[in-house]
């Protein structure tokens, strides 16, 4: 496990850039693991179906392994650039690549409803997501958690901006709720 982990000090100073990709391979328990793995499963099959709809088979699956792998790839850039002569910092796990998924059907659908475990009420997406990001946010900058709250947020920029770059009109739409 520890030749997986990312750590931003090793990839700088020993050229490790595999780590880059292996973290999002690997899970701290089983519970961090099904965490994950039932958001990729409805938010992923979700806008996987929608883009089957727009863009066919082959381009639809290019799409999304992209947006999976390339997301936990951009989830780490604010580790590594907070982290890089950190010599203790390690992370693991899949959240930046599954925040970039959330995101992106987030923005693709923002009328759905997503729920909680705990929140038996279903919200709409555009109010869920940015709700998520405050929170995400002031998670990071006040409270220790252990959790990489800056991966999250930037596997979610990640997402969002992956959509924009295929579709400029889902933020114009996204926007159009509010306004």
């Amino acid at each position: 496990m520890e030749k997986l982990l990312f750590s931003p000090y090793l990839i700088k100073y020993n050229n490790q850039w595999y780590r880059l990709f292996t973290h999002s391979w690997i899970h701290a328990d089983w519970q961090h693991l099904l965490f994950n793995m039932v958001s990729l499963y409805y938010l992923g099959g979700k806008i996987l179906n929608m883009w089957l709809d727009t863009y066919g088979d082959i381009k639809s699956t290019s799409l999304f392994l992209f947006l999976y792998i390339a997301g936990g790839v951009a989830a780490t850039i604010f580790p590594y650039l907070k982290n890089q002569d950190n010599s203790s910092y390690r992370a693991l796990g899949a959240s930046g690549a599954v925040s970039a998924v959330i995101f992106a059907a987030i923005l693709w659908d923002p009328i759905m409803e997503l729920g909680l475990p705990f929140i038996p009420v279903g919200i709409p997406a555009y109010i869920f997501g940015p709700l998520y990001l405050l929170i995400e946010y002031f998670v990071m900058r006040n409270i220790k958690t252990g959790v990489a709250h800056d991966a999250h947020l930037g596997g979610a920029l990640f997402g969002i901006l992956f959509v924009l770059f295929l579709n400029l009109d889902k933020g114009k739409d996204f926007l159009n709720l509010f306004f």
